[in-house]
């Protein structure tokens, strides 16, 4: 066959990689815009393949993901929502890997794949129909999917995305496609606080469950054993257990009875270290704790950063790239949150979070550099003040840490090649710290 590639990237290149070793011939078209797809001349190839951030234009094409639901012989289990998938994804991996190894299937194999990072394609002719995959899906990912998973966990589902959906309801719709194709042998779990998740949830025609669940003693045990912070992290946990349960078509208590499967799973969680960039602890340096959330690509996720650290006083370093979104929301929270003591801002969007805002409460940085300086500057007097109030025996209960969280809430384009170039930078800087 002779395939076309809309977009390199790591998907682009996977199809390639893949579709070249068996034989076809692949050309990959790439660094263009919409309007020069017209002169590609795609009625020529048998084939079209889009890479997930190019937009479905031609109902004719395919992707990676379509060709891969095609063709999987496995059982799916896949997740989508603004922020948490590659956490909640990470968790069902572990879990279900946890499980598998001591029970009467030794040989099944767990596959994560996915917008995490690893191409589906590249596994696809390894995977057997008693294995099974977990797929972190992105709306891009998503946009023009026919088939749903078997198992399908809707997380929470915020505006993002916008400079390249048509409009808030195109990123809807593109998410809604994970439950959307469902048949009534299936399953979806989906967050029943959030009224995008819930619409999309019951457009299943499977078996639907919801979280944040009832926790019960044996699930107050499986939390209390997590080793990352967050509430929101315990949430990540609940909805990847209704996912275990509903692919061994079991209720959650039933589930957590077999004491066997339980033992499993505690040991699971207990292991998790969480994922890079995810509000990653870095260090402790004279009284302050530094903490990396530079997956942080939208406001919802720096709210949840935020409120992980609520009893601490902290200084955030957001900003970034400039996708147009509305940020009033992020602004209120930024400079309405009592913990955040100052903001230390950067990138395209850092006026725009500025304006309007008294200067004792921000600090505008040019460089990742100068922002991690001015944050450690503010957190070591506040760390320096509290310990002498502490041994003066002022009232300060305990002496608390305050920490230095990057949690941007934009892309990182302007500055980075990435949001993991961002974080490692960061976590350069803060390590190198004297």
């Amino acid at each position: 066959m002779n395939i076309a590639v809309l977009g390199g990237g790591v998907e682009g290149n996977a199809v390639k990689k893949y579709f070249t070793e068996h034989g076809n011939h692949v050309q990959i078209f790439d660094n263009f815009k919409d309007e020069d797809i017209a002169g590609f001349k795609l009625e020529d190839y048998d084939a079209v393949f889009r890479s997930p951030s190019v937009r479905p234009l031609d109902k004719s094409w395919t992707s990676m993901t379509k060709y891969f639901f095609d063709h999987c012989k496995a059982k799916i289990i896949g997740v989508t929502g603004t922020k948490g998938k590659g956490t909640t994804c990470s968790f069902i991996t572990a879990i279900l890997k946890e499980i598998i190894k001591d029970s009467e299937w030794p040989s099944r194999n767990v596959w994560l794949v996915g917008n995490i990072g690893n191409p589906s394609i590249d596994v696809l002719d390894k995977i057997q129909e008693d294995d099974v995959v977990v797929f972190e899906m992105s709306s891009f990912q998503l946009w023009d999917l026919t088939k749903s998973p078997n198992v399908a966990v809707v997380l929470r589902v915020e505006q993002d995305h916008l400079d390249r959906h048509f409009s808030l309801e195109d990123y809807h719709n593109a998410k809604a496609n994970i439950a959307r194709h469902q048949t009534a042998d299936d399953y979806c779990v989906y967050y029943s606080k959030n009224e995008n998740s819930e619409r999309i949830g019951n457009l299943s025609q499977g078996t639907k469950t919801t979280y944040p669940i009832a926790r019960t003693d044996k699930v107050e045990e499986l939390l209390s054993v997590l080793n990352v912070p967050g509430e929101h992290n315990k949430e990540n946990c609940e909805a990847a257990l209704m996912a275990v349960a509903s692919y061994f078509k079991k209720d959650l208590n039933e589930l957590l009875s077999d004491q066997n499967i339980f033992n499993s799973i505690k040991t699971a969680l207990s292991n998790f270290q969480g994922l890079p960039h995810r509000i990653q602890f870095v260090r402790e340096l004279n009284g302050v704790k530094y903490y990396d959330d530079n997956y942080s690509s939208a406001f919802p996720a720096t709210d949840v950063a935020i409120k992980t650290f609520e009893d601490r006083p902290l200084i955030l370093i957001a900003g970034g790239k400039d996708r147009h979104l509305d940020l009033s929301a992020m602004k209120r929270r930024i400079f309405d949150a009592k913990n955040i003591k100052k903001a230390i801002l950067i990138g395209e969007t850092k006026e725009q979070l500025a304006e309007n805002e008294y200067p004792e409460k921000y600090i505008l940085a040019e460089t990742l550099e100068e922002a991690v300086n001015a944050a450690r500057e503010i957190a070591e007097k506040i760390a320096d003040d509290t310990s002498q109030n502490y041994n003066l025996c002022l009232p300060v209960t305990e002496p608390l840490h305050p920490v230095v969280l990057m949690s941007p809430g934009a892309a990182s384009f302007d500055m980075f090649k990435n949001f993991e170039d961002r974080g490692q930078q960061f976590q350069t800087i803060v390590k190198n710290l004297k």
